[in-house]
């Protein structure tokens, strides 16, 4: 992504899966943005095992994909925050949800400056969605 290593990265591990702890978390970070330090929440959209199997990409894939789409452009994190109740599938396209929400995170460090999640790439691969989205 940043073949000059120039773009300052620093690992943190989970300490939870609630998302209200983790936008909190965000918040903290956020002020490394003005310092050029990246924040980035890690995964694809949807992290299924039976996805893998599927011919075509299922349907649960799709309905969750497009649900976090709409959410996140809607910048409705009151949506998003509930996801375990609003989400569509969401049992199947996140069996567990270490892969989602690294996503809070990331919402949280963008929240002061009201920023719009932009796709940067988009896509199924091996039945997930690969939805990738940028908050500037």
């Amino acid at each position: 992504m940043y073949p000059d290593a120039d773009v300052p990265v620093l690992q943190i591990s989970m300490p939870s899966e609630d998302p209200r702890v983790l936008l909190e978390i965000g918040r903290r970070l956020a002020p490394l943005r003005d310092e050029g330090v990246l924040i980035m929440g890690s995964g694809f959209m949807t992290h299924s095992f039976a996805a893998l199997q599927e011919r075509t990409i299922p349907q649960a894939i799709r309905e969750f994909d497009a649900w976090s789409t709409e959410a996140l452009t809607r910048k409705d994190l009151d949506t998003l925050v509930d996801y375990r109740r609003s989400a569509p599938a969401v049992r199947y396209a996140h069996p567990t949800v270490d892969h989602f929400v690294p996503l809070f995170v990331a919402l949280g460090a963008s929240l002061e400056t009201g920023a719009d999640a932009t796709t940067a790439i988009e896509g199924f691969w091996l039945g997930n969605s690969k939805r990738s989205v940028e908050l500037r």
